[in-house]
């Protein structure tokens, strides 16, 4: 192949080349109303699933040590240490979706907001789950 004409060869992979990379930054579709229904029951099916797990935890701990068992305190502090998590990870990802309803400027505080109310809650989780143990 003579020099003359690999260059229109060439131009057009490049043009090419540039073509599938340029479709590679879409932008994202904008959250709407139906995606954070969507995250409200996912979040509400992880808590639900929490619950169900804790349940049958403290019925397994019950069948085998006994009412007055240190290891049915134990299921049941756990148990609901896994729901509160649940309930502050579902929470959180609402947040996130409605703050991406907002105006672009906006959805960074609102981001950080979500971001703080789910660590407290988590702290608040981790904390009980601790002074439940020390006690019982």
């Amino acid at each position: 192949m003579r020099q003359e004409q690999s260059i229109p060869v060439l131009l057009t992979g490049l043009m090419l080349c540039s073509g599938l990379f340029a479709g590679c930054h879409h932008a994202a579709a904008p959250v709407t109303e139906e995606d954070v229904a969507k995250a409200q029951a996912d979040a509400q099916k992880e808590v639900d699933d929490a619950r169900i797990e804790a349940r049958k935890d403290v019925k397994n701990a019950l069948k085998q040590d006994g009412a007055d068992s240190k290891n049915v305190t134990v299921a049941r502090v756990t148990g609901n240490f896994d729901v509160a998590m649940a309930n502050a990870d579902g929470d959180h990802k609402v947040a996130i979706e409605k703050c991406l309803l907002l105006a672009p400027d906006a959805q960074q505080p609102c981001k950080d907001q979500a971001d703080a109310q789910y660590q407290a809650a988590a702290a608040s989780a981790k904390a009980a789950r601790v002074s439940k143990l020390r006690s019982g």
